[in-house]
């Protein structure tokens, strides 16, 4: 998961492609026009990863909450598909990046 959001974050789109699960790969991964904050693992197994991500996209603080689920394809675990809620995270909520400050007090200053 990690790597995958990594890969988010520095334009890697052909990685992303490829660390998809060739059930539910898709033809083409292209760019999000985001601005990604910060990645906190909420909880792994084997086969699953909840996370929480901050991005920043048309100047709001967004939150992406996602449960993903991973496949074995040969030697490498891949992403398969996952469940996930987008909102706009609120100006007194902690901020997404992981700062520990509020939204108001952290990525929405700049």
């Amino acid at each position: 998961m990690r790597s995958r959001y990594s890969a988010y974050t520095l334009g890697r789109w052909d990685y992303l492609r490829e660390s998809w699960h060739p059930d539910t790969r898709p033809s083409r991964v292209s760019p999000t026009g985001c601005q990604w904050l910060g990645l906190t693992i909420v909880r792994a197994t084997t086969d699953s990863v909840e996370f929480i991500a901050g991005f920043r996209e048309n100047g709001k603080i967004m939150t992406l909450h996602e449960t993903s689920r991973f496949a074995r394809s040969g030697n490498h675990w891949r992403y398969l598909d996952g469940v996930c809620d987008v909102h706009e995270a609120g100006r007194n909520a902690p901020c997404p990046c992981g700062s520990g400050k509020k939204v108001k007090r952290c990525c929405s200053q700049t």
